[in-house]
């Protein structure tokens, strides 16, 4: 119906890498915010001390991005974001069914551009979802009246039918419906005159859109910067949709749609009023704590489902209370003496149950707990059966806490079986020694294990123990070791080591960068990386604060490409 957009989205797919640099250092800065942005001032940006993992710049001058952005791609909506934008369009909750679509990949979030390919999987999914979603919201004469909006006088009416069309389109493709789309769609009223039903017509229009590759893809074609072929900037409503998937997980809203029809997403105070109102609603609310769940490995948990909803209210309570209610610094996360708790999760840590049967906030019984690396949503994470893995939990900490990666195990190494015991010893501490005498092991197992340890006085479910499950005889020291940092015993000494070296900041800012732009970050994105580091990096940072410095950028609004 619309082959021109299929070749735009080809051109575009296939623009990727890196914007190559024009200024002497490649780096410049936006001078309202800091951050990096348009030409106007050449400026250093210092490094914000830990990498957190990104691998240094490399290769020939000029390989920097003058924006300190790499390259742009073209993002599918997960599963997620295409349940809940459907669910915004026509009141409809897929539920389960959007498993009809291909599985996302978790790296860690479910957005990552450069594991997304088109399949017959996917086209088929997309028409059944379709159907069912469009099925489902004309069946119930309610719903029917709010998503067309307005009661037609016959199957013929299209004035009606027109007014459908640009309302439903605009919210479906993100934007306006030029005359000549409007028409084309149109001419489904045929299908209404011929089969004595109004209502013919919008299905088929409302299918057609859900499947368009404008509903399905997040298009950003922006318009030319002088002087930057490589760069383009975005128009209002590309930013709206880019805003609204960063901050909501789906699909604009009318106002942010109006905002943007009235050319009011242009400069950075624009953009920083609609992301606060955003932020503030409760869409807000759940994206930043499902940001944390996909990041922090808690998203799904193995546990009874009662025990599984408890936790995620625990780790969702404190997330509410420092970023939103408070307005606290983010570490404040990491170091909080007191948890919202019911009886059984009281009574699983050891700590005096709150009155009643509901929630309250609870001072931790022991000084060794503090925050999220105490709640059982993140002790969860490195368990091999039913019991702790040091190794995983090890590498669990390093990678989505510090944003360092950890090399894989040679290829004849089953990294699923724990060590044998050794020379007649099973306790777990014993039976890991042998890591650290192997030469082709200790290296990478000295990043982890160590770690790991420290946290073996909790079990995995985030209970307090003193020797390894069953075994009475194995006590647990509690020790452990973050390499090159200290010493520490305990998730509360853990904690203050990771906030102390600036890895759970610089981490927090990559992982934000990694989900707002659908894939992790490259060298060439280091100075907007360090530049966020530096203005929020402190341990006053507050999460709120470094979004809407992130989004009301001049960098935020521009899409880059490779030159080379």
């Amino acid at each position: 119906m619309r082959p021109a957009g299929i070749v735009l989205l080809v051109c575009v797919a296939a623009c990727s890498g890196t914007l190559r640099g024009t200024s002497d250092d490649g780096r410049v800065v936006d001078p309202a915010t800091g951050l990096p942005g348009l030409p106007g001032q050449p400026a250093n940006v210092p490094g914000a001390g830990t990498s957190g993992g990104l691998p240094p710049p490399g290769g020939a001058p000029g390989a920097v991005g003058v924006l300190g952005l790499g390259a742009n791609g073209i993002t599918r909506l997960s599963r997620a974001e295409y349940r809940s934008t459907v669910q915004a369009l026509l009141g409809v909750d897929l539920g389960s069914d959007v498993e009809l679509l291909p599985a996302d990949s978790f790296t860690p979030f479910d957005n990552d551009y450069t594991l997304q390919t088109p399949s017959k999987a996917l086209v088929d999914g997309l028409k059944a979802l379709a159907d069912r979603a469009v099925v489902a919201a004309l069946a119930d004469p309610a719903q029917r009246a709010s998503l067309v909006g307005c009661s037609p006088s016959g199957p013929g009416d299209a004035v009606c039918l027109g007014d459908f069309i640009r309302r439903f389109g605009r919210r479906a493709l993100r934007r306006p419906l030029d005359d000549a789309e409007v028409q084309a769609y149109q001419s489904f009223q045929s299908f209404a005159t011929s089969s004595g039903d109004f209502y013919t017509a919008v299905s088929m229009v409302a299918r057609a859109m859900l499947q368009d590759l404008e509903f399905i893809y997040r298009v950003e074609l922006g318009g030319p910067i002088a002087g930057l072929p490589s760069a383009f900037r975005l128009n209002d409503f590309e930013t709206a949709s880019r805003l609204s998937f960063l901050l909501w997980g789906q699909n604009p809203d009318d106002a942010l749609l109006d905002q943007a029809a009235a050319g009011k997403l242009r400069s950075d105070a624009d953009v920083r009023a609609a992301a606060e109102r955003m932020l503030g609603d409760e869409r807000g609310k759940r994206r930043i704590e499902r940001f944390h769940a996909l990041w922090l490995g808690y998203d799904t948990l193995p546990h009874a489902p009662e025990l599984n909803t408890a936790m995620r209210q625990e780790t969702d309570a404190l997330l509410r209370r420092v970023v939103f209610d408070q307005q606290r610094p983010w570490l404040e996360l990491f170091s909080s003496g007191e948890t919202w708790v019911n009886g059984p999760l009281a009574e699983l840590y050891g700590m005096p149950a709150p009155r009643g049967a509901d929630f309250a906030w609870v001072p931790y019984a022991s000084a060794e707990r503090r925050g999220l690396l105490s709640h059982g949503s993140l002790l969860s994470n490195g368990v091999r059966g039913t019991d702790t893995s040091p190794t995983r939990r090890g590498k669990f900490v390093s990678e989505r806490l510090a944003c360092t990666p950890i090399p894989p195990p040679p290829d004849d190494v089953n990294a699923d079986e724990p060590p044998p015991a050794v020379s007649g010893q099973n306790c777990k501490v014993d039976r890991y020694q042998a890591h650290r005498v192997q030469p082709r092991c200790a290296g990478c197992h000295a990043l982890m294990d160590g770690i790991g340890f420290g946290l073996e006085n909790y079990d995995a479910r985030g209970a307090y123990r003193q020797s390894d499950d069953g075994k009475p005889e194995c006590m647990i020291d509690g020790t452990g070791e973050l390499q090159g940092k200290g010493a520490f015993s305990g998730p509360a000494e853990l904690a203050s080591l990771l906030a102390g070296s600036g890895d759970l900041s610089s981490c927090l800012v990559q992982r934000l960068y990694q989900l707002g732009v659908g894939r992790d970050a490259l060298p060439e994105d280091r100075p907007l990386l360090d530049a966020l580091a530096m203005r929020g990096g402190g341990p006053g940072m507050q999460l709120r604060e470094l979004v809407l410095a992130w989004v009301s950028s001049e960098g935020f609004r521009i899409r880059t490409v490779d030159e080379r």
